[in-house]
């Protein structure tokens, strides 16, 4: 992503309702704390965060440097980008356009983007595929248990809620250098899941592979920090929040 602080200017041009309703209601917040981001944890921490039991994950496609891999749908780098077992927060009708990100809950970058993605999410109802994989950070204390809690949730079918109350209540259990999975079991409970089979997979070392397949998908696609954002498998580099809405836009049109 860009280190420059400020969006690229724009020329006037028309603009539909939806759209001139993003402008007005859009937070308009730049994307400076994404990119240091980014540029802090890069590759090294990435890496790391493999590096914690040696386990690479396997090879896959060299990313591409402008950012494009195949879309869902035409193979090549579909099976990494989206899968079948992929958490999607929304569905399209016609699964024509799909917006995938890889996050961190314990990310304040991801933190920020959450509210933007949520108002994304109400816009483009039923236009657009909403997909969330995970990508915990080896610096997040808590990022790796955060993303098992969601995804012992969601084996419940409750996927949604679990990441919802992540980002809701990050400020609380962020940043801490002490475990919080007494927080993360509270959420569990909050949400009235069957809290045995929740302790059972929070535990279960395959709920851990599960987020790391994800991880290793997104290392193969050229993701070096959180969020990272594609849209029909291009790799999107926003400078500010309304880029994310504005691709959208253009692979509707498209």
């Amino acid at each position: 992503m860009s280190q420059k602080e400020e969006g690229p200017a724009r020329g006037a041009r028309p603009e539909d309702d939806r759209t001139e309703g993003r402008r007005t209601k859009s937070v308009k917040v730049s994307l400076t704390l994404a990119a240091v981001f980014v540029v802090v944890v890069g590759v090294v921490l990435a890496i790391a965060w493999f590096g914690n039991d040696g386990d690479e994950p396997t090879a896959g496609p060299a990313a591409d440097p402008t950012g494009q891999v195949s879309a869902p749908g035409t193979g090549g780098a579909e099976s990494r980008l989206v899968r079948a077992d992929s958490h999607r927060l929304s569905e399209a009708k016609n699964g024509n356009v799909t917006f995938v990100e890889f996050l961190d809950f314990e990310c304040e970058a991801c933190g920020l983007a959450y509210p933007v993605v949520e108002q994304l999410r109400e816009e483009y109802a039923g236009d657009v595929t909403f997909v969330a994989r995970y990508y915990p950070i080896a610096s997040h204390f808590n990022g790796e248990r955060a993303a098992r809690a969601v995804e012992a949730a969601a084996q419940q079918g409750r996927f949604e809620q679990m990441y919802q109350q992540m980002f809701e209540t990050q400020e609380q259990w962020g940043g801490q250098r002490v475990p919080a999975d007494d927080t993360f079991r509270g959420f569990a409970e909050d949400l009235g899941l069957d809290m045995a089979a929740w302790d059972k997979a929070y535990q279960n070392p395959a709920t851990l592979d599960r987020v790391k397949e994800d991880a290793a998908d997104g290392k193969a696609l050229g993701v070096q920090g959180t969020p990272t954002f594609f849209v029909n498998g291009k790799k999107l580099t926003p400078r500010v929040w309304d880029d994310l809405g504005d691709a959208i836009d253009a692979a509707l049109a498209r």
